[in-house]
């Protein structure tokens, strides 16, 4: 319940069918990604195809029809059932957004990148969207609904940036597959150290960020907090940098991009100390 007694637009089952919807959506871009990237996957990632090696793509066509259906009429059955609006609409755009991706704005210089990091930092922002009536509405003074809105701006901007930096390592991975087929990435269009001076700036922003965070939890005496984000968080997008720096073969770069996945499962983790120190 928020502040001053009202109930939460998105609770109980409709929390976890929201999670389902997203869920359901993303694993659908997968698919249809999969499914377009088939010649590009066999030059990259041979041992990894699973198109046409495990399931046809006449299946794998099936699947993202499937996915997609249930992803947006998921969206459509919480905008009926509770007071959250247009939720829908937004998950059907969605799928038209990675469906576009898979087949054009992958292969265009930094488009398909910001849109994947975009609908990323989304699936964090989706909460506040769908609380927008209380949050427009309630507790006026500040407090509870305020530090929940901001947090919730915090974590997006994470999402969006490490999304971002992810993004282009794994275009520096699959340069060999990508030039061959006509991609227009980063790497191609600028080389690999110009690749590595944009994303070497991005860590830096996102470390910076990170660290003037971490200032205002130690005011709030967050110890454990502060602590979870320099072990977890922080350091280890330091020695991503470092790696970064020294990079050279596309299995440097498939290494840099597993720590990066890990360390964002550790940020999205670390919403947990907020949901004790809020409480």
């Amino acid at each position: 319940m928020f502040a001053g007694g009202a109930v939460p637009n998105i609770k109980g089952v409709y929390c976890l069918l929201l999670v389902l919807s997203y869920v359901l959506i993303y694993a659908e871009g997968y698919v249809i990604n999969d499914y377009f990237d088939l010649n590009i996957d066999q030059i990259n990632k041979p041992d990894k195809v699973v198109v046409e090696k495990i399931i046809s793509r006449r299946w794998v066509i099936f699947w993202h029809v499937i996915l997609s259906v249930f992803g947006v009429a998921l969206g459509f059955y919480i905008d009926w059932k509770t007071d959250v609006r247009f939720l829908g609409l937004l998950n059907m755009g969605i799928v038209g957004l990675l469906f576009v991706y898979s087949i054009s704005l992958k292969k265009k210089l930094l488009v398909g990148n910001i849109l994947v990091s975009v609908l990323t930092a989304w699936a964090i922002l989706v909460i506040t969207f769908c609380e927008t009536s209380n949050l427009l509405h309630l507790d006026v003074s500040g407090s509870y609904t305020q530090k929940i809105t901001r947090i919730s701006f915090l974590y997006t901007a994470f999402a969006f940036v490490i999304s971002l930096i992810r993004e282009v390592v794994k275009d520096m991975e699959d340069v060999d597959g990508d030039r061959r087929y006509g991609c227009n990435t980063m790497p191609i269009a600028w080389g690999i150290q110009s690749t590595k001076v944009f994303v070497s700036v991005w860590l830096v922003v996102l470390i910076a960020m990170l660290l003037v965070v971490q200032f205002y939890v130690l005011i709030l005496n967050w110890w454990w907090s502060a602590a979870y984000s320099l072990v977890l968080i922080i350091v280890p997008l330091i020695y991503i940098f470092k790696l970064l720096v020294s990079a050279k073969t596309s299995k440097d770069y498939h290494h840099l991009s597993t720590l990066i996945k890990m360390v964002m499962f550790a940020g999205i983790l670390s919403m947990l100390f907020f949901r004790i120190y809020l409480r």
